[in-house]
């Protein structure tokens, strides 16, 4: 069984994008997926493991912070389930994030493109926590680099937070803005709509991107990240069998 550890959102839209996932995850494998959350909705996590012990379990979280390392560990202890790595760090990340951003600018024209990018994730206080953010943003430079070829300067791609670190988002877009940039975008480095994404939605930003849960490389990831603990506990059992 594959669990998604999930974060959860009194918003509708959050679970909507979710089950969108869900789906995406049992086309392309067949393999069923259940949903627990740590906050706010229900079948919480406990709930879930408890009723599918020995999953591998998927935490669906883009920060490598105190529900990765305490939380999440702590629901799984004794229930015989694998944990993954969360889905920090990784080029598909960051390919889901410039997809998004392409069908924001979009919206203004065909071929109207962002002059700068605040990159926004949630903000984490524990150490190392917001280094998937930092990484994403790091990963769409070269991606818009690659886009741009040989000509004008590169776009400014900047990292910020909504929470618990800096620079905030209207930080960032406030320093881009004093360094004449008019078009500035903010790349949502957010899984789902929620509280978060209705701050970005009220700034004074060019053009804000949609969450990426439901993309097409989010479901990649997820089932990429079930398969290998999969192929680990194959091999586990395999060595003690010997």
């Amino acid at each position: 069984m594959l669990v998604l550890a999930v974060h959860g959102s009194a918003a509708p839209a959050a679970a909507a994008t979710i089950g969108r996932l869900v789906t995406a995850i049992e086309a392309r494998s067949g393999i069923r997926a259940a949903v627990g959350h740590l906050d706010v909705q229900r079948p919480s996590l406990a709930d879930v493991v408890r009723d599918h012990p020995h999953a591998v379990v998927v935490p669906l979280l883009l920060g490598d912070g105190y529900h990765r390392r305490v939380d999440i560990p702590a629901v799984l202890d004794g229930t015989g389930c694998v944990l993954t790595e969360g889905l920090s760090g990784e080029p598909d990340i960051a390919l889901a994030l410039h997809s998004r951003l392409r069908d924001a600018e979009r919206r203004h024209g065909p071929h109207a493109r962002a002059d700068a990018v605040v990159v926004a994730g949630a903000g984490s206080s524990r150490p190392g926590g917001n280094a998937g953010t930092a990484d994403c943003a790091a990963r769409l430079a070269a991606l818009l680099e690659y886009d741009r070829g040989p000509g004008p300067e590169p776009v400014p791609v900047v990292p910020a937070y909504l929470t618990s670190a800096g620079p905030t988002v209207p930080e960032a877009l406030a320093a881009l803005r004093g360094a004449g940039h008019r078009r500035i975008a903010v790349a949502a480095h957010l899984l789902a709509p929620g509280r978060f994404t209705r701050t970005l939605a009220g700034l004074d930003a060019w053009t804000v991107s949609a969450p990426l849960a439901d993309h097409p490389h989010l479901a990649r990831l997820v089932l990429a990240r079930y398969k290998s603990a999969r192929g680990m506990r194959a091999l586990r059992a395999a060595r003690l069998a010997c």
